[in-house]
């Protein structure tokens, strides 16, 4: 009896150890499975991209539709290819020599009879900066405010919060305010990201190397940054130069995101540089390869626009460029929602064909406008909306121009168009490492 107990036991764990390593074993073939599988697809792949990359023109020949441009097999030497941006031709005028622009007659200010600053909004003892607070604070006088500034009335003088309150140099040098005094035509552009390079404009004519000024906006450590890394040369004036762009730094910034401290150089180049009658804002990653004399004369003189900005690529209404923006994780979704929540409530509906304009949303990467009082003041209304809300412009300009209505008129030209007016470089770390090479530090 006690043996027949001993070997019922030792059956008993025979067949469990027999029973684990069999578990073991099918699942090691598992894994191996798993790695075959994998490798062939690999294989697959690098053998396609191999194929259509080879000098041997058989492989050409029998690879040929997986080869055309318009196949979507992946190079995998660089990672899924984007779609090619498409373009469209400009039908520029054929030569800025042959543009007077001393001939153009400034749009007159019908409604907007004057516009000034509100100087005594307790701002920031450091920074002269306003203190509007962000959303959710500043109580029931504020939204009162930003109501009432939100309202026209005929032939009326506002008078507006926009942005600095101190007085409208925004810590600039004696040397930079007395430079942007001379501007009248300005190309603008602004650095608060460590990983942006400076980008060179091509086919900028002498006439307009003469008539503009190209002022790239920038903060104190970003200066620093760039002194180390570009080609900074300083004139007999104190002024700071990178090839054609005049660097300003902007001391003391209020905000410690640098997507919110770009939208100063964006939407209030009419207080950074009072004297100017048009600019061209353009993003840093962005490099001009137009004229920009005849782009002022394509967007606004040729049919009387005096704001003209690019479409969006993708969206029409701004509830649609929220989803987005979340989904891409663009910035706080609590925020995005509390945002499109209050535009809902103040009765801006989702854009459809009946509504006057073809879109709701732009592209912001580029804004050309005539620096009327009524496009200065749509600027500072833009800019507080960026300001209390989210850094995401394109939610904040259908809405600003929604409560304008009609009296705020604007040019919005196809998107095949804006990309034919620029070469695009992104942001990228790893780019700037590799062309400067080391860490970044802007502490």
């Amino acid at each position: 009896m006690v043996l027949y107990a001993r070997s019922w036991k030792n059956f008993s764990r025979d067949f469990a150890a027999r029973r684990m390593m069999s578990k073991v074993v099918l699942f090691l073939a598992f894994v191996v499975a798993g790695i075959v599988w994998a490798s062939m697809i690999r294989i697959a792949l690098y053998s396609d991209t191999w194929a259509c990359q080879s000098p041997l023109s058989c492989f050409s020949v029998i690879w040929s539709s997986r080869c055309s441009k318009t196949s979507n097999f992946p190079d995998m030497t660089k990672g899924y290819a984007p779609k090619p941006r498409k373009r469209c031709p400009i039908p520029f005028a054929k030569d800025p020599q042959g543009l007077d622009h001393s001939k153009v007659r400034r749009t007159p200010d019908q409604l907007v009879k004057g516009l000034s600053y509100i100087m005594e909004d307790e701002p920031d003892v450091n920074s002269g900066w306003q203190s509007l607070p962000p959303f959710g604070g500043g109580g029931q006088k504020r939204w009162f405010e930003r109501g009432e500034s939100l309202k026209l009335n005929t032939t009326m003088k506002v008078k507006v919060h926009c942005g600095f309150t101190r007085s409208s140099d925004a810590g600039m040098t004696v040397a930079d305010m007395r430079y942007v005094k001379g501007c009248k035509y300005v190309v603008a552009s602004g650095i608060f990201n460590p990983y942006s390079i400076i980008h060179q404009p091509t086919n900028v004519s002498v006439h307009s190397r003469k008539l503009f000024c190209f002022v790239m906006l920038v903060d104190e450590k970003i200066l620093s940054l760039l002194k180390y890394r570009e080609t900074v040369e300083e004139d007999i004036h104190g002024g700071l130069w990178a090839g054609i762009w005049r660097l300003i730094p902007l001391k003391h910034l209020p905000y410690n995101e640098t997507r919110r401290n770009e939208e100063i150089s964006k939407l209030l180049i009419h207080r950074l540089v009072p004297q100017a009658q048009y600019s061209i804002w353009v993003s840093s990653k962005m490099v001009l390869v137009a004229d920009p004399l005849l782009i002022l004369e394509r967007y606004l003189w040729r049919e009387g626009h005096s704001f003209a900005i690019s479409q969006h690529g993708y969206h029409h209404s701004i509830y649609e460029e929220a989803n987005a923006s979340k989904r891409r994780k663009k910035y706080s979704r609590p925020r995005i929602d509390a945002q499109m929540k209050v535009y809902q409530s103040e009765g801006l509906e989702p854009w459809s064909t009946k509504k006057r304009v073809i879109s709701d949303v732009p592209e912001t990467s580029i804004i050309i406008r005539e620096h009327t009082m009524m496009n200065n003041l749509f600027s500072c209304l833009w800019f507080n909306e960026v300001h209390l809300f989210t850094p995401l412009d394109q939610l904040s300009f259908g809405y600003v121009a929604h409560r304008l209505g009609e009296s705020f008129k604007y040019f919005m030209f196809p998107f095949c168009e804006f990309n034919s007016l620029f070469e695009l470089h992104s942001h990228s770390s790893d780019r700037f490492e590799m062309r400067f090479g080391g860490e970044i530090n802007v502490a």
